[in-house]
């Protein structure tokens, strides 16, 4: 190894090093925020709040150090793709020590410490976070590519494990069996970790880029489309999807009143003409659970308000609603008003997946 070489392995470790270091500190400072509120320590949350100053400092250096490495190394593609992405990581680890102080501040002013169930979904979600922090790292400091994209999967489950702690906050406002002030302790600290487990997993995908050389691909949308009876105006907009930008997204289609049945004359000749497979065109009958409309990204209903389909729309599920005019301004046979149909969903659904993945969706 030439001296160059060696100085420019040294400085890459060097700024390693201190991402290593940088990530322990975040660490604490969400463990030491969830134990000051598990415990009433208001001592230990102070303490967390001030180091947070040290968290910054850290952050600076880190950022200092990756402008000389660039500046005096000029490096080839692979150290400069290292360098892109550790300072987009020690963006979120100092965003995560910004978490414990949140934290803390919030055990400084709680008027009791969370008990009961509460307590356990707390401590559950404390556990998720810090063990999603802490495979992250280690698969940056590892080089560990399999790692980072299995703790990827590992973290998502903090979206569940927080509709869980919410539902329970939610029962406990209901009973008015709590104040006010600590309804709202309880709901910022539980936002606060599920942050953390989605900070975890953008580490793992900068750890990724730097082994790869490539980004992360986009989260696989899942989508539903909603009509009456399913058998007509959903299902076409399912083959748009399906055959359009089948990387894009999962997609689905129901209705209110399916009877299973393959829809109306020549209908699934139709959508064998459009590529689609019409052995799995049968309608379907929707699930009315709140749950199953959970699962779902997007819910998009082709005839009257989502609401008709699904009361309640889950906190994370977005509901659309698009008016189809292209059946009723075909005045001729059954073949005519598909195409109708098809021409306009096939405009609308493009445009959404534009708005989600840009002009290069597939």
């Amino acid at each position: 190894m030439s001296i160059y070489e060696e100085r420019l392995t040294n400085d890459a470790d060097k700024i390693r090093s201190k991402v290593a270091e940088l990530g322990v500190m975040a660490e604490t400072a969400i463990r030491n925020g969830l134990r000051s509120i598990l415990t009433g320590d208001k001592k230990l949350a102070n303490e967390t709040v001030i180091r947070d100053k040290v968290i910054n400092r850290v952050r600076h250096e880190i950022n200092e150090l990756c402008y000389v490495f660039i500046a005096v190394h000029m490096p080839s593609a692979r150290h400069l793709r290292q360098v892109t992405a550790i300072l987009r990581m020690v963006s979120e680890l100092e965003r995560i020590g910004d978490y414990g102080v949140t934290i803390s501040r919030e055990a400084v002013q709680m008027p009791h410490m969370p008990t009961g169930q509460l307590r356990k979904n707390i401590e559950d979600l404390g556990d998720l976070a810090l063990t999603s922090l802490q495979r992250a790292m280690a698969a940056f400091n590892e080089k560990n590519e399999t790692l980072a994209n299995e703790t990827r999967v590992f973290a998502s489950q903090g979206r569940v494990r927080v509709d869980a702690v919410f539902n329970d906050l939610a029962d406990e406002g209901e009973r008015h069996s709590e104040e006010t002030r600590f309804l709202f302790d309880m709901l910022v600290t539980i936002g606060q970790l599920k942050r953390v487990t989605d900070r975890a997993k953008n580490i793992c995908e900068e750890t990724v880029f730097i082994i790869r050389g490539e980004q992360h691909d986009y989260k696989s949308l899942k989508i539903l489309f909603l009509d009456k009876a399913n058998n007509c105006y959903a299902q076409i907009a399912e083959a748009v999807a399906r055959t359009n930008f089948p990387k894009s997204g999962d997609y689905n289609s129901a209705g209110i009143a399916a009877n299973g049945s393959e829809g109306t004359s020549g209908f699934c000749e139709f959508l064998e003409g459009k590529g689609y497979i019409c052995g799995s065109a049968r309608s379907k009958e929707l699930n009315f659970d709140v749950h199953g409309a959970a699962a779902y990204d997007i819910i998009i209903s082709l005839e009257g308000p989502v609401s008709d389909y699904f009361p309640e729309q889950p906190f994370r599920t977005v509901f659309l609603e698009w008016e189809i005019d292209g059946s009723s301004n075909s005045k001729g046979n059954d073949e005519e008003r598909y195409i109708a149909v098809y021409r306009e969903m096939s405009a609308k659904v493009r445009d959404l997946m534009e708005i989600l993945r840009g002009s290069e969706a597939e």
